[in-house]
């Protein structure tokens, strides 16, 4: 408060008629104007009942721009409701996030105003909830995504089986071919099913164009080859190209193990999105109405006066406030995944 106060006077005289348009009567000032006391009618509270006091006082409020300053938002704020400090949430960049927390003169004036319905700030609406309400809506959706990455690790867990089947990793490693050769860009997966048998073939790693791949067969690798062979005279070609075919063990095996049991879960993650996809399409194959504004009504609860994030930032009060609080919080988000290019990987069995 002192440093913006700074930055519109200094001159002590200007500040002492500020005061006296004060209508908190927390502050008395001397008859010669020169000193300035907490008034006695309004002692000092205790600190746990100070912090209920705000406590139940403090209101979330989201919808203001970017843009907006202090002072435009403490115009609003005079025209719905007698407050005593506005905390402008910012980034760890010190941009404004466009919500605040805001603390009321009593619990009535901040039941009335989270209570008030279609407020606006000019064509916004307001999304409005004391802010126990908004912590304990955060810790939810917190627990929430917690929830969902877990049934997501199951899923990955049972997608690594359905890869695996009854066999181990190590055991799973028998089961790979490796192929090279001088192959002509026209060589596609659908060569490899022309030699051997679609029924014993998993998963096929190899992009168009390239000059070797890997192949993942549900039994042993080497007898499906031996067996390949007897059917071909002794020699398998790709495209009238002559091809080296060979087991691969060791690490070298391990590595293209993995690489092939985390294609097939990306390529089973994208095929449920896309099935959730086309189960939201309503009638003419779009989706349902677009996102809407809701007003968060909330109510008196009992949560712990930090944000989930628990990063705080130091608080920026109005003119009028005397006093000092620590109300901020920061949120975090992610950044969108990018996206990944589409590859021929693909399973046998689909």
């Amino acid at each position: 408060m002192s440093c913006r106060l700074s930055r519109l006077t200094t001159d002590f005289t200007i500040i002492v008629e500020g005061l006296n348009k004060s209508k908190s009567g927390l502050l008395e000032i001397s008859e010669d104007k020169s000193k300035i006391r907490r008034s006695p009618s309004k002692p000092l509270p205790e600190f746990e009942e100070y912090k209920t006091s705000i406590k139940v006082r403090s209101v979330y409020v989201k919808g203001f721009p970017t843009s907006a300053t202090l002072d435009e938002i403490k115009d609003w704020f005079d025209e719905n409701g007698p407050v005593e400090n506005i905390q402008m949430r910012r980034t760890l960049q010190r941009q404004f996030k466009g919500s605040v927390f805001v603390v009321f003169n009593s619990l009535d004036s901040a039941t009335k105003f989270v209570e008030t319905q279609g407020l606006k700030y000019k064509e916004t609406d307001m999304i409005i909830l004391f802010k126990e309400a908004y912590f304990q809506k955060k810790a939810e959706e917190k627990k929430q995504h917690k929830a969902k990455n877990k049934k997501n690790d199951k899923e990955q867990q049972k997608n690594t089986q359905d890869i695996l089947g009854t066999k181990s990793f190590e055991e799973r490693t028998e089961c790979l071919l490796k192929f090279a050769g001088d192959l002509t860009d026209q060589t596609c997966r659908e060569d490899m099913h022309e030699i051997f048998s679609t029924r014993d073939i998993q998963w096929i790693d190899f992009i168009r164009g390239a000059k070797e791949g890997n192949i993942l067969f549900k039994t042993n690798a080497k007898e499906i080859l031996e067996k390949a062979k007897e059917g071909h005279a002794g020699k398998l070609l790709l495209r009238g190209k002559e091809v080296t075919w060979e087991m691969v063990e060791g690490e070298e095996a391990k590595t293209i193990l993995k690489k092939i049991i985390e294609d097939q879960q990306e390529s089973m993650n994208k095929q449920r999105s896309k099935a959730r996809r086309g189960r939201g399409k309503g009638r003419g194959g779009k989706g349902g109405g677009g996102p809407q504004r809701v007003q968060f009504q909330g109510k008196k609860t009992t949560f712990e006066d930090e944000d989930s994030d628990g990063i705080q930032e130091t608080e920026e009060p109005t003119a009028t406030s005397p006093k000092k609080r620590a109300l901020e919080e920061i949120e975090s988000g992610e950044e969108p995944a990018a996206k990944q290019s589409k590859t021929e990987n693909e399973s046998g069995d689909q």
